[in-house]
């Protein structure tokens, strides 16, 4: 046998078990890539059944079950969502998100509060000196009531020298008069108004009340 094809003939019986191996290797690598593939199934809107490597356009509305390799399952792949479910899944989602920071915002509201008002005594203090001062400005009002009643007084015992014919009496005495019952009015509404005021100091004590008894119930130690 010729030198050069002795010498080919030995080069390729060395290089024979690299060539096998690297064989071997490329089969391996395509193997472990098909079994990382899954096999997606599914039944379309025509009642079909199709299969394929990737996901099923034509169930895009409808659920996919995508196989291992091995034909067991290895997920069920939902339908991808109409812009109707969107919209509605957005809007469940703002609702949940604003009813916790309702409920956030009530619960540090319960705490500011209780940190104001630790115990019932000072909770009833703080109702008893919002009143007082209510009612300080009730007594105020009613001493210039009571000066506005004993100016009219006067004023009608001057009137009594025009009893007669009141188109005679001077027009700066009808002016005070008529400022009199003006002034006199006012301080009516103002009680009036003040009396509806210690009622809602009372109603809101009263409800922050119910709740401060919750609150002090939950605390350790009670």
């Amino acid at each position: 046998m010729p030198t050069a094809v002795l010498t080919r003939a030995a080069l390729w019986t060395r290089r024979l078990p690299v060539v096998v191996g690297v064989a071997a290797w490329a089969w391996g690598a395509v193997g472990a890539a098909q079994a990382q593939t899954g096999i997606y199934t599914c039944v379309d809107a025509q009642g079909r059944r199709i299969t394929s490597d990737r996901p099923i356009r034509e169930c895009i509305d409808r659920e996919q079950r995508e196989l291992n390799p091995s034909g067991s399952l290895k997920r069920v792949v939902p339908p991808v969502p109409t812009a109707e479910e969107l919209a509605r899944e957005e809007a469940r989602k703002r609702a949940e998100a604003e009813a916790l920071a309702k409920q956030r915002e009530e619960r540090r509201k319960e705490q500011l509060l209780l940190m104001r008002f630790p115990t019932p005594e000072a909770h009833q203090r703080a109702r008893s000196e919002a009143l007082h001062q209510v009612q300080d400005v009730i007594d105020v009002v009613r001493k210039r009531a009571a000066e506005l009643d004993r100016q009219r007084l006067d004023i009608e015992a001057e009137l009594e020298f025009y009893k007669r014919d009141p188109n005679k009496a001077p027009e700066w005495l009808k002016r005070r008069q008529a400022d009199n019952a003006q002034q006199r009015a006012s301080q009516a509404q103002y009680l009036d108004d003040q009396a509806r005021e210690k009622t809602r100091i009372n109603a809101r004590f009263d409800e922050e009340l119910k709740l401060l008894q919750r609150l002090w119930a939950e605390q350790p130690g009670r």
